[in-house]
């Protein structure tokens, strides 16, 4: 599994009234990890130098189609930053999805896992527009296990 790890500095403002990190928050700390995956230089023979941002130009946009966070331990505001693992954990014709894993240093304490399924779009009408070859290609080489989230409990029924 190809799996990038990128730190996230907590902030104080970040607490919400009960001392934990905000849940508005982790959406942030996804994001971060996406772009900072996305301007990590291209693997050896992956379409040039660059990076995965790079492959596409200014003739594409990518948009969140949905996102899931399945909260897992309470994040406390501490000195040290939470931890973000990204990978792909699916490949489509003009979309794809991201796992991540939010985590201390040591990534035994997960406070949340979440996916986010992304679809590319041309910049000038906002229609979805096929993934290029180069682009899968480095996709594939961040392709990664499913998240890992817990069984869903059907509305009305008890956990």
């Amino acid at each position: 599994m190809s799996v990038h790890r990128f730190p996230v500095q907590l902030r104080f403002g970040d607490q919400d009234p009960n001392g934990h990190i905000n849940n508005v928050r982790f959406v942030q700390f996804l994001e971060e990890a996406r772009v900072q995956l996305g301007l990590l230089p291209l693997p050896d023979g992956a379409g040039g130098p660059g990076s995965f941002r790079d492959l596409a130009g200014d003739r594409t946009a990518t948009y969140v189609a949905r996102q899931e966070i399945e909260y897992r331990a309470p994040l406390l505001h501490r000195k040290e930053p939470v931890w973000v693992d990204v990978w792909v954990t699916r490949i489509g014709s003009s979309s794809l999805a991201y796992g991540f894993r939010v985590a201390d240093e040591d990534p035994e304490t997960v406070y949340a896992y979440a996916e986010a399924a992304m679809v590319q779009v041309e910049a000038a009408s906002g229609r979805p527009t096929p993934l290029t070859d180069e682009q899968r290609e480095v996709l594939q080489s961040w392709m990664g296990e499913p998240v890992p989230f817990r069984a869903a409990v059907p509305a009305g029924q008890a956990s």
